[in-house]
C-alpha cells in the first residue's frame, strides 16, 4: 500500500517546525514527508539588523535544514501554483525547471513577501531587510557609501552617500536603523577623513506611534534611545519619491541620499493567490485548527494564513511573528498526524511570551510576560529568547560567539564587493514572481495526472 504524501511549503520557522514535528512522531512507514523551499537553511529573521550591521555573521542565522531533518525529502525551488482540487502543487526548481508534484496533506507556509507601494522610484532604488542576501547587501553597500565618501572631494556627492533614511517605525525598521548606525559611528574610527556628525540617520512612518505593539512607555523609552544617538525619527511622514540621489518625504523635504532601506511591512505569499479560497486581508482564513475549510487535507498557517488568536479572542488573529509560527507548525504537525489516524483536530492556543527588541549594544526594550524592561536587563532578555529560540545548538554557539567576538574585538568594516557593479533592485532578492494562473495551474495537474 503506498504512504501517505505530506506535502510542506516552505522551510521558515512553520515549515520547518511542522517538519521535525512530524519526523519524531510519525514512523517511516505512516508517511513520505517532503519539504519545498528554494533555500537548504531556515532563516533567523529576527537577527537580520544584526547580520546587516556585521554583529552576526550569515551563516550565523542560517540554520541548516538538513542538519534538523532526517528524513524529509527537501525539493530545492519554490512552489508556484496548488491546485487542491487534484491535489498537486506546481514546483518551479531553482534551476527555473517546472513540475508538479502529488500531495495528499498539503501544509502551506510559505511566508511572507516584502510589501510595497506604488511610489516612483521605490523598487528601483530601495534596498530590503527580509532575505539573507539582502542583510549581506546593505551591509556591503553601506560600507561602500562610507568608502566613497571618504574618497571624494565633492561635498554634495559625499553629504548624499552619509545620508541613510530606513522606512518603518516596526520592530524590523527600528532595529535595523538602530544597529547599523552604531556600525557607521564606530567606523568613522577608521576613516579620517569623514566626520561622525557628517553622517545622518532617518527613520520615518506613517504611524504616529513608534512600534506601538510595545505600549506607550517602551514605545518612548526606544525612541528616546534613538534621538539620543542622532537618529531623526520622524512620524506620520512616508516617502513620497525616490530617486539615484535624492528621497522626497510626504511632508514636502527632499533629501540627498543614495541609501533607503525599506521595511514597511510584509504581505502573505502571492502562491496563495492561486487558491480559489477565502483571504482575510490578503492571508488564507483557516479555523483554529489551522485547515482551510473549502478544501480538505489542505492546511495554512504563518504568514500566509489568518489564524484566529484564541488567547485574544474577539476576532483576533495571530500576529504574524516567529513566536507564533514556530509553535504553529508544532499544532499543524499534531493535527496531521491526527487527520492520518482520523483522530480529532486540536484547535491552537498561543498566550503571547512578549516581546524584545534589540537596539544594539546595551540598548534594548524587551516586554517579557508583561513585564516592562529596558538597558542592560533588557538586553540580556532579548539575548536570551533569540538563543532559546534557535533551533540547533550549533546555531547557538555560532551566535553566542559571534556576539562575544564582536563586543570585545569590534568590527573590521571589511566590504565584500557582493554585486558591486550592479545596484540590485527590490524585488531581486525574493521569490515574488512567474506565478501561475488558476488554469495554468490545473494545466499542469491534468498534464500530471495523464501520465499517471
Amino acid at each position: 500500500m503506498e504512504r501517505p504524501r505530506i506535502l510542506i511549503v516552505g522551510g521558515g520557522f512553520a515549515g520547518l517546525e511542522c517538519a521535525r514535528r512530524l519526523e519524531r512522531k510519525l514512523s517511516p512507514s505512516e508517511a513520505e514527508i517532503s519539504l519545498v523551499t528554494p533555500s537548504s537553511y531556515q532563516l533567523y529573521l529576527p537577527l537580520l539588523p544584526h547580520v546587516a550591521a556585521g554583529v552576526l555573521t550569515p551563516q550565523s542565522v542560517a540554520v541548516s535544514l538538513r542538519r534538523s531533518l532526517r528524513r524529509t525529502h527537501i525539493v530545492p525551488g519554490g512552489a508556484i501554483g496548488v491546485d487542491p482540487a487534484s491535489k498537486v502543487c506546481v514546483i518551479r526548481k531553482i534551476t527555473d525547471e517546472v513540475v508538479a508534484q502529488k500531495y495528499d496533506h498539503l501544509v502551506l507556509a510559505p511566508g511572507s513577501v516584502t510589501r510595497t507601494f506604488d511610489i516612483p522610484g521605490l523598487t528601483d532604488y530601495a534596498r530590503g531587510m527580509k532575505t539573507l542576501a539582502e542583510a549581506a547587501y546593505v551591509r556591503d553597500h553601506v560600507i561602500a557609501q562610507l568608502d566613497l565618501a571618504s574618497a571624494t572631494l565633492d561635498q554634495k556627492e559625499r553629504e548624499s552617500r552619509l545620508q541613510f533614511v530606513v522606512v518603518g517605525g516596526g520592530y524590523a525598521g527600528t532595529e535595523t536603523a538602530a544597529c547599523l548606525q552604531r556600525l557607521t559611528t564606530a567606523a568613522t574610527h577608521r576613516y579620517p577623513r569623514l566626520d561622525v556628525r557628517q553622517i545622518k540617520w532617518h527613520l520615518i512612518d506613517i504611524a504616529p506611534k513608534l512600534m506601538p505593539e510595545l505600549g506607550d512607555p517602551l514605545g518612548e523609552a526606544a525612541l528616546e534611545v534613538l534621538r539620543e544617538r542622532g537618529i531623526e525619527v520622524s512620524l506620520g511622514v512616508s516617502v513620497a519619491e525616490v530617486g539615484a540621489e535624492t528621497v522626497k518625504f510626504t511632508d514636502g523635504r527632499v533629501l540627498p541620499c543614495r541609501t533607503l532601506i525599506w521595511t514597511a511591512g510584509v504581505a502573505a505569499s502571492p502562491l496563495i493567490g492561486t487558491l480559489d479560497a477565502e483571504t482575510v486581508r490578503g492571508r488564507l482564513a483557516v479555523t483554529a485548527e489551522m485547515r482551510v475549510p473549502q478544501f480538505e487535507d489542505v492546511f495554512a498557517l504563518g504568514d500566509a494564513a489568518a489564524v484566529p488568536d484564541l488567547a485574544k479572542g474577539d476576532g483576533a488573529v495571530c500576529p504574524p511573528t516567529a513566536q507564533h509560527s514556530a509553535r504553529q507548525g508544532r499544532a499543524v504537525a499534531d493535527n496531521v498526524i491526527a487527520s492520518l489516524r482520523h483522530q480529532p483536530l486540536e484547535p491552537y492556543y498561543h498566550k503571547d511570551l512578549g516581546l524584545v527588541v534589540d537596539l544594539g549594544g546595551k540598548d534594548a526594550v524587551s516586554k517579557p510576560l508583561g513585564v516592562e524592561l529596558r538597558g542592560v536587563p533588557a538586553q540580556l532578555v532579548a539575548r536570551g529568547y533569540h538563543l532559546m529560540a534557535m533551533r540547533t545548538n550549533v546555531a547557538k554557539f555560532r551566535v553566542g560567539a559571534n556576539w562575544m567576538l564582536n563586543a570585545t574585538a569590534g568590527d573590521d568594516f571589511v566590504r565584500t564587493g557582493f554585486l558591486a557593479r550592479q545596484p540590485a533592485r527590490l524585488r531581486d532578492f525574493e521569490y515574488t514572481d512567474a506565478y501561475l494562473t488558476k488554469d495554468q495551474v490545473r494545466a499542469h495537474a491534468q498534464s500530471l495526472l495523464a501520465k499517471g
